[in-house]
């Protein structure tokens, strides 16, 4: 049995914002073998409902985000104060409710060399890591594609990623390895994971192309990544971020069977 857990983000696979689609999309993943769900922005959000409904049906929230602003993020120094203050209000919300990690966005380049950019970001993610550490909650800087889905997002490629964490050098501050977004920008997946699985600390699914379900109209497969990662003893979340193209409750089955 695999050491990780799974997980999924609810605004995928909802309906809309009324409570029995949360209801029943909660209740289904309760009962096919989620343990957890994770969510976007705390605050443009249902957060409350969310919540409420996923600790009644034996759920944990696995994941938020810690700060706003895909595009204009970690990597401008002037972002830094801010990130800072919103960082902080999302881990005092996320250890009141034993959330494990924070999404963290490097922004876009707006013509930063790479190594400009780690450096900032780094230096943005020195400010909060302590904190974290206390909070017991891990940031996690997320890699995103900058070719089809966030034009000019810098953290883009996964060696670029582990710079900076090596710089801040915190078992607090880890990446988000978005096996969609790094199949567009990289390939070579088992890999990769392999030899970077100790500056992993979350992961998001999704097919490519489309960004939907992981079945036969897709080119990754699904079924080796997923035992690459449990043969490397990662024990954290793996959650599933597609979005599907047919049934949602078909599709969480569907994506936790492939990863079980």
């Amino acid at each position: 049995m695999s050491a990780y857990k799974q997980s999924f983000c609810i605004p995928c696979f909802w309906q809309g914002p009324e409570p029995q689609h949360v209801e029943t999309i909660l209740v289904a993943a309760a009962k096919i073998g989620y343990p957890a769900v994770e969510f976007w922005f705390r605050d443009k959000f249902p957060t409350d409902l969310v919540c409420r409904v996923a600790k009644e049906h034996g759920l944990a929230v696995s994941t938020i985000c810690g700060h706003y602003s895909l595009t204009d993020g970690l990597n401008r120094r002037e972002n830094h104060a801010r990130i800072r203050d919103e960082i902080y209000a999302s881990l005092e919300f996320a250890q009141a409710r034993g959330i494990a990690n924070l999404i963290c966005f490097s922004g876009n380049r707006h013509g930063a060399s790479d190594e400009e950019g780690i450096a900032v970001t780094a230096a943005g993610l020195d400010l909060v890591k302590a904190r974290a550490e206390q909070a017991g909650v891990t940031l996690v800087l997320e890699l995103l594609n900058s070719k089809v889905d966030h034009k000019g997002y810098q953290c883009d490629r996964t060696a670029w990623g582990v710079e900076v964490c090596r710089r801040v050098g915190s078992t607090h501050v880890k990446l988000l390895y978005d096996i969609y977004h790094m199949q567009i920008m990289e390939g070579d997946l088992i890999r990769t994971i392999t030899e970077n699985i100790a500056h992993i600390g979350h992961f998001h699914t999704a097919g490519n192309p489309g960004r939907h379900e992981m079945d036969g109209t897709q080119e990754i497969n699904y079924r080796a990544v997923a035992a690459a990662i449990a043969k490397s003893g990662y024990s954290r979340y793996v959650a599933h971020e597609l979005k599907p193209a047919g049934d949602r409750i078909a599709a969480l089955a569907q994506s936790f069977q492939i990863f079980a």
